[in-house]
């Protein structure tokens, strides 16, 4: 009978000792709490346009917008507290009760099943634990609750809490689900939408309005239930919010609606020393226009189709079928404001799905005659006019090139001269013997010196130079074209306006601008670059009720197709060649191919914009003068042609 009762002791005693036992082992583990304490989550980073328009999130694994609890809001935490954890104000990070509960259950079931946790313990499971059901994490996370309550404030807990939670939909955080499932701010949730989200934690994928919305309304129903029956809100609020069925978006998480646009903006920032640019929660203002975005892409769009159309025709009325890859044609489109800078619209190619590959900025191709208006405009800044005649013969040139002599015969594009023709008609017309000419007539040596002003790399030193045998990308060429288009001062575009971190702008773009010539001798560019599109070469860009200058070009064997031009306050180059330098479809010029997509463009610009800006500015300084029939522009530079010995100012243009 002793030994008996010895033996029931003794069980006795093992058994009210075992659990401090347990604890003590539990106590003398490592609780790190730090990576809570000094709460740093990767945070996604939000591109806008100038209008404030989002672009797209980009971030690494968790998409997070990260809520100071200043900005979230009472009614989000009276609910989320009246759902999860009533008495989260009052204990200390863990509730005996639920613990008790929680045990009680593991013994009636004979394995591990949850139990009831505080907002501290969820946030330290989901933070520093896994997910297993054991008791042993149970007691780890009891634990690491307590410390952490002695550590940080309940709002500080809080803060990481709605911050640190999943609420489905790959959204990390109640901000980024609130921007996510509604499209709102947190101060702009209604009290069911409040509720929608702190209910989501328990069950993310279940209760996740996109894929269960009846259920997801029914968790909701049952978080605002609570609060009613704890007298948090009134009968009235009560009601109205139960009746609500709030409308959901199913997004895709970055929501990237001009992808070459947030792969520059990330590049550029890279460069800028930015390395943290996808977990940093940085907020990118670039300089886009969304809705130009748009033209700009649709614009692109409709050209290569027409072009897939012209060579589907070709095909069907030819007995000889081309062996034009209409598989390697692509383009790309580039539009800035010429007075600032900035680009308004970047399109790398047709479909970037299928190319990534951003032919605007990274694409380098010969411009042809698109880059002769710089040829021009050194002549005119030298004292040339519209009216000057130049001399449109066929010439054979001789050179060496690798040893040997070579002869090189340039022609024009219609297999044509003229003999005399003007300055005017020689660049509307896109006359290469003419330019060619007029190269010589300056000399190649002061022209190349002269080119410098704008700033041109690797230029090359031989006559080819007039048939624009120089290589650069859409958005150079823009660059340079901002010298015509900004009344002769040439602007760096800029993509990005400013970037800003936890409201502290980091960056802010650089204003570079260099003189290039008078503001009257630009201006009579682009009278000629005007005629260009109302009666030359690129007719196909015009469009009726807004006056639009430009040059379009086209390299041997049609391999590339441009339209280079600007209205009075947009500018715009266009791009189409196969990627490959094979060439295009025989008739696929700069005109026929690029100069649509350039009036598509303005086209829907005017719809957008019809209060924009639709004739050009005439500078003090210009003469304009009647001649055979056409308009001509002179200037203090380029003077009207003149009699000798005419004093009478009255008397001194004759024609």
């Amino acid at each position: 009978m002793k030994i008996v009762k010895n033996i029931f002791v003794t069980v006795l005693l093992v058994g009210f000792i075992s659990p401090f036992i347990i604890l003590g082992y539990f106590l003398t583990l490592n609780y790190d709490i730090s990576t809570l304490v000094d709460y740093k989550p990767s945070v996604t980073t939000r591109i806008y346009d100038q209008n404030g328009e989002k672009i797209a999130n980009i971030f690494n694994e968790k998409h997070r917008y990260y809520a100071t609890f200043e900005e979230i809001p009472p009614r989000i935490i009276e609910a989320l507290v009246g759902i999860e954890d009533t008495t989260f104000f009052e204990h200390p990070g863990i509730n005996v009760d639920a613990i008790f509960r929680a045990a009680i259950k593991v013994l009636k079931a004979g394995s591990a099943v949850e139990g009831a946790s505080t907002i501290t313990q969820q946030l330290v499971k989901n933070k520093l634990l896994t997910r297993e059901k054991k008791l042993s994490r149970k007691i780890k996370e009891a634990i690491f609750a307590l410390k952490l309550e002695h550590v940080l404030s309940k709002e500080q807990i809080l803060e990481r809490y709605l911050n640190e939670i999943y609420f489905g939909h790959s959204y990390y955080g109640i901000k980024t689900a609130a921007d996510g499932y509604f499209h709102k701010n947190l101060d702009e949730l209604t009290l069911k939408e409040m509720a929608v989200l702190v209910g989501l934690p328990k069950a993310p994928s279940a209760y996740a309005p996109t894929k269960n919305y009846e259920i997801s309304m029914g968790r909701a129903n049952r978080v605002i239930s609570r609060m009613y029956v704890l007298g948090w809100i009134d009968e009235t609020s009560y009601n109205k919010a139960l009746l609500e069925l709030p409308k959901v978006f199913d997004d895709t998480l970055t929501q990237n609606r001009a992808p070459f646009v947030v792969d520059e903006a990330v590049r550029i920032a890279s460069s800028e020393g930015i390395e943290d640019i996808r977990t940093g929660g940085y907020e990118i203002y670039t300089t886009i226009d969304l809705r130009l975005q748009e033209a700009a892409r649709e614009s692109l769009h409709y050209a290569y189709d027409e072009s897939l159309k012209r060579i589907q025709e070709h095909e069907n009325s030819s007995s000889v079928p081309s062996d034009v890859n209409t598989s390697l044609l692509n383009g790309a489109i580039v539009s800035i404001n010429p007075k600032t800078g900035d680009i308004l619209a970047l399109v790398g190619s047709y479909d970037y799905r299928i190319s990534p590959y951003n032919r605007a900025t990274q694409g380098r191709r010969q411009p042809g005659s698109a880059f002769k208006p710089f040829i021009y405009q050194v002549a005119i800044d030298l004292g040339y006019s519209g009216a000057t005649e130049l001399v449109d013969v066929a010439r054979t040139y001789d050179y060496e090139k690798n040893g040997e002599e070579v002869k090189w015969q340039p022609s024009n594009y219609e297999n044509n001269y003229k003999g005399l023709v003007s300055l005017r008609e020689a660049l509307v017309h896109s006359r290469n013997l003419a330019t060619i000419n007029l190269v010589n007539d300056i000399g190649l040596t002061q022209l190349l010196n002269e080119f410098k002003k704008f700033g041109i790399e690797n230029l090359p030193p031989d006559l080819s130079i007039a048939l624009g045998s120089i290589s650069l990308s859409p958005l150079e060429l823009a660059k340079y074209y901002t010298s015509f288009a900004n009344g002769g001062i040439q602007v760096t575009p800029n993509l990005i306006n400013h970037i800003e971190k936890n409201g502290n702008t980091v960056y802010v773009k650089k204003q570079e601008s260099r003189f290039i010539t008078e503001e009257t001798q630009a201006f009579i560019m682009t009278t000629i670059l005007k005629d260009v599109v109302s009666r030359g070469t690129g007719r196909n860009a015009d469009v009726k009720g807004i006056e639009l200058a430009g040059k379009t070009g086209t390299t041997n064997n049609n391999v590339d197709g441009w339209f280079a031009g600007y209205s009075p306050t947009i500018e715009t180059v266009v791009w189409f060649g196969n990627d490959d330098n094979s060439p295009m479809y025989a008739r696929e010029t700069g005109g026929r191919i690029a100069g649509p997509a350039f009036a598509r463009f303005y086209e829907n610009v005017l719809k957008l914009y019809p209060q924009i800006q639709r004739k050009f500015d005439v500078p003090a300084g210009i003469i304009e003068v009647e001649m055979n029939g056409q308009k001509e522009y002179f200037s203090d530079i380029s003077k009207p042609p003149r009699a000798e010995g005419v004093s009478d100012p009255q008397e001194e243009l004759l024609f």
